[in-house]
């Protein structure tokens, strides 16, 4: 690649062009397995500046504080409970501003490269309330005023506590300072779950399962409050591991690896494969990274926490460190990039600078309990229904087996978009075809398509194209992932397939007017951790859903990128609906 060029495959276009659909994909597939995505290396010079002013700013928070400072002596008090606690309060800003999780080009946010308050302080754009027909004043999907002052008031409460010095001396946690005023964290608590009740696309932008949960623990009083942290810490690997109990998770590996940024030679990407050119399925140092990773994930946080310091923790610290650097220069492309910063920050301030405060210092069980019964639930509920609890909650992060969708635009849906001004700037595919050659813009979809298709749920909805698209109309439609759809109409995405299922659908038709035919879903729900199969549907934004269906997962990583020929059950389909 190189630094403000992309690598993009070397074909001939208009012999390509004249190839079956799953013929086109193979060379994209093979381009990415030693290439990645071929993205130009200044992008990863402006994420890596990001981290950078993340991590300045939350110093400078930091110092704001009485009885801290000096740039100089970081290593007197970086170690402050209150530090903590306000790293914690300004990632939470940090997300919830847009900065963080799906910002920027590699999450295909170009112009503008983010959305959230350019969208959150804007009357009138969408919103998709978590459970609109049943709690009261959430119903509609139209942000209004009092939304806007909401989100608003999120903002300036975060930064009021930003700027809060210490309450005074907490012996049991050996400070002078002490901890932020419970009453000024308690106005970020209450409005995040006011407005999570409005708009759940806002709730999930501040990360709210680790930085809003890490936040309610602030309410509690002296060691009450670490050892509460901790357990939210320990709740996020535990859940985030038992997620990747699946036969998925190689298969993000393989392409993270591939697309790591520091694996520059092809042949060091090429080794995460089984044969590479032709055959790409996770090869034995995927899987083992894969299985690895997940015993680590699953092991040693719990080491951490029940170690209490010494030579054990040390080790047991290290490695959850090497564990989160490994994810964060491989730049997922949903980049939780200052997450694993945090996490790591996480690791030295609670686990090993305050190794020695465990549960034994608890005298708040029940609200600690309280919190973790919560968390509990929505893992649970995540893994065993997906369709009822987003990935976020769930922490079913980076398991390669998430909720998602895929939007089938004809010209005229992606003419309507635009009309009506939906979002700001241009759908995905339109962006691309503004700063692109009709060749350029080809080449650039199809390689999003291939690298759908190195997940293994890619091989069951490319096989699904034929469902989707009526017969004889192929060249009508623009298929574009759920992902950008979701960033350009709500103004945030990350790897969330609730943020892009019917109810975006609804509320997108019902300012466009789509007639039938002009645009169609193919909507794809994650495998609960129970079962050996998958479930989509179909939907057409005029006439509704059109078909709903399953395939095997064993199909589906038996098979190659390109390899479109997943048997699929139908379980339901539309009267007069058929298959090309």
């Amino acid at each position: 690649m190189g630094f403000l060029e992309p690598n993009m495959p070397r074909i001939d276009v208009a012999e390509w062009r004249t190839r079956s659909r799953s013929e086109r994909i193979k060379p994209m597939a093979q381009h990415i397995a030693e290439n990645g995505m071929g993205n130009p290396e200044v992008f990863f010079v402006l994420y890596a500046v990001k981290i950078a002013l993340y991590i300045f700013v939350g110093l400078c928070f930091a110092l704001t504080t009485a009885g801290i400072d000096g740039w100089t002596d970081i290593g007197t008090w970086w170690s402050e409970p209150i530090v903590f606690q306000k790293v914690v309060l300004w990632s939470l800003l940090f997300e919830v501003l847009g900065l963080g999780c799906g910002f920027g080009p590699l999450t295909g946010k170009i112009a503008p490269p983010m959305g959230s308050p350019l969208y959150w302080l804007r009357p009138g754009t969408i919103r998709l309330a978590p459970w609109p027909n049943r709690i009261p004043f959430t119903g509609g999907d139209r942000r209004t005023v009092v939304d806007v002052v909401l989100y608003a008031a999120l903002l300036a409460s975060a930064v009021f506590a930003l700027l809060s010095d210490g309450a005074g001396p907490v012996a049991a946690l050996d400070t002078s300072i002490g901890l932020i005023p419970p009453e000024r964290v308690v106005p970020v608590v209450v409005i995040l779950a006011v407005i999570g009740l409005r708009d759940k696309v806002i709730f999930l932008a501040t990360r709210g399962e680790v930085y809003g949960s890490l936040t309610v623990t602030f309410l509690l009083a002296g060691p009450n409050v670490i050892v509460a942290a901790k357990l939210v810490m320990l709740a996020v690997w535990l859940g985030a591991a038992t997620s990747k109990l699946n036969r998925h998770f190689p298969f993000v590996v393989a392409t993270m690896m591939a697309n790591n940024p520091l694996v520059r030679a092809k042949w060091m990407k090429r080794v995460f494969f089984r044969k590479f050119p032709d055959d790409l399925q996770p090869g034995r140092i995927a899987q083992f990274l894969a299985h690895f990773g997940t015993v680590i994930e699953m092991g040693v946080p719990l080491v951490l926490f029940f170690s209490h310091g010494g030579v054990v923790t040390y080790i047991a610290a290290a490695v959850m460190i090497v564990f989160h650097l490994v994810i964060l220069t491989a730049i997922p492309l949903g980049v939780p990039l200052e997450w694993n910063v945090f996490m790591i920050f996480g690791i030295a301030s609670l686990f090993v600078d305050k190794a020695a405060i465990g549960l034994a210092d608890v005298t708040e069980p029940w609200p600690i309990v309280a919190l973790l019964a919560i968390i509990f639930i929505a893992i649970v509920i995540g893994n065993i229904d997906p369709t009822k609890v987003s990935f976020l909650p769930g922490m079913r992060y980076y398991a390669g087996n998430w909720d998602t969708s895929q939007w089938f635009f004809t010209e005229a849906a992606s003419q309507k978009l635009a009309d009506h001004r939906i979002g700001l700037g241009l759908v995905q595919h339109k962006q691309i075809e503004k700063l692109s050659t009709p060749e350029g813009t080809e080449i650039s979809l199809a390689l999003g398509h291939a690298f759908r298709a190195m997940y293994a749920h890619g091989r069951g909805l490319m096989t699904l194209w034929d469902h989707v698209i009526p017969p004889g109309r192929d060249a009508d439609y623009t298929v574009v992932d759920g992902e950008p759809v979701a960033g350009y109409a709500v103004g945030w995405s990350f790897g969330d397939g609730h943020l892009h299922n019917e109810q975006l659908i609804s509320a997108l038709q019902r300012r466009c007017h789509f007639a039938p035919e002009e645009l169609r879903v193919l909507i794809l729900d994650g495998q609960a951790i129970h079962r050996q199969w998958q479930q989509y549907r179909i939907v057409d934004a005029a006439t509704g859903e059109l078909e709903r269906g399953t395939f095997r997962v064993s199909d589906l990583v038996s098979r190659q990128p390109w390899e479109h020929d997943v048997p699929i059950t139908v379980i339901s389909k539309a009267v007069g609906l058929n298959h090309s």
